[in-house]
């Protein structure tokens, strides 16, 4: 199993980024996916997730402005990332979260996925 995060960088306030996550070893199309963020001595948190059926939850800091979706003939998915705010700086990992055990309806709970990627760093100056 593998979750491959890449598309950070460095950016100003304002400016949009997308991040990308491409996966293998496991059923992409059965899983949802979530994207959380993370920053130095803070435990990881929720930004946004997508079902296994295409429905999205997002955090509340970043409704209106962050996209998640996925691409099940690439098993990828993206999160777009637009009006960014030095707030959004951290790291960004993409998950994995399988059906078949323990989930929410949201998504939105780092104990509940069962893979992760390796994190990309997201940089945003005002």
């Amino acid at each position: 199993v593998q979750l491959q995060a890449s598309g950070g960088g460095s950016v100003q306030a304002g400016d949009s980024l997308t991040l990308s996550c491409a996966a293998s070893g496991f059923a992409f199309s059965r899983y949802a996916l979530g994207w959380f963020r993370q920053v130095p001595g803070k435990e990881r948190k929720f930004v946004a997730s997508i079902s296994w059926s295409g429905s999205t939850h997002y955090t509340d800091s970043v409704k209106g402005r962050f996209t998640i979706s996925r691409d099940n003939s690439k098993n990828t998915v993206y999160l777009q990332m637009t009006q960014l705010k030095p707030e959004d700086t951290g790291v960004y990992y993409c998950a994995a979260d399988s059906p078949a055990g323990y989930y929410t309806p949201n998504f939105d709970l780092m104990f509940e996925y069962d893979y992760w990627g390796q994190g990309t760093q997201v940089t945003v100056s005002s």
